[in-house]
Parts: structure tokens; sequence; C-alpha cells
């Protein structure tokens, strides 16, 4: 699936300020039934318009493998694909947010089209490059 993403506005400003470290805390992925009830300007987490069904749960999952890389006076984060099993559930986009700071935001994805889940259900993170990461930084 093609996946749109943006850093929230909070998250560049807390970067700068100390507050998010994307090795150690706790990073979260919540599925959303409508990507325009989230966006660049989302502060922090919310339940409104989460996602209910089969295998999901209130918050999303763990993300899990964070690694921070450098090239090409590029930094970015990458993280393994996020997984439900089993899945039951329509989803249009997500926040990544950090469950270890208050729920604050880091970035909000839309899929493009309603995606819907039977069985398992895959967000596929970006190749591991400086031109294609998730997050990236100038």
């Amino acid at each position: 699936m093609a996946i749109f993403q943006t850093q929230t506005i909070s998250f560049r400003q807390e970067m700068l300020q100390g507050v998010h470290d994307l090795l150690t805390d706790t990073i979260k992925m919540a599925l959303y039934t409508s990507s325009s009830n989230i966006s660049g300007d989302t502060t922090v987490y919310t339940t409104t318009a989460e996602v209910t069904g089969g295998g999901y749960s209130a918050g999303g999952q763990v993300m899990t493998g964070a690694a921070i890389n450098n090239s090409n006076s590029v930094v970015y984060v990458t993280f393994n694909n996020v997984v439900w099993t089993p899945a039951t559930f329509t989803t249009a986009g997500a926040l990544i947010y950090n469950a270890s700071k208050g729920n604050k935001s880091i970035a909000v994805l839309s899929f493009g089209a309603d995606k819907t889940a039977s069985g398992t259900f895959t967000v596929q993170m970006p190749p591991n490059t400086y031109t294609s990461a998730l997050l990236r930084f100038t």
C-alpha cells in the first residue's frame, strides 16, 4: 500500500527540545477509520475515530526495531513493519506516537484509501534508506 506521511508540527519542535528518544521510548502506531481525523497539527494520541474490530486493541501496536542511521547528510529513523493478526477491520490511516512521553504525536500516515483487513494487516515500512525512510531529518 502507498503511504503518505508527515511528521507532526509538535514532534519537530519536541525533537529540538530533546523530548523524544526514539530508541528507548515506547513508540506505538494507532489506526484510524479516517485520516481526516488526524493531521500534521495532531499533538497527542486520540481515540476519536480509532479503528475497532477483530484483532485491534485501542492504542494500537508497539513499533519495534527502531534504528537511527545517517547517509548523505540525512539522519533517518527506521522501524520494523507493524502487523495485526488476526485482523478484521477497515482503516484509512495511522498515527505514530510516543507512549512514554504522554502519548505525544510523531507522524501521521494516510493510506490513500480505506484498507480492509481480513486475516493479517501489515503496515509495511518504507525501505531503510536516506531517501525513503519514514522519519528523515536534513
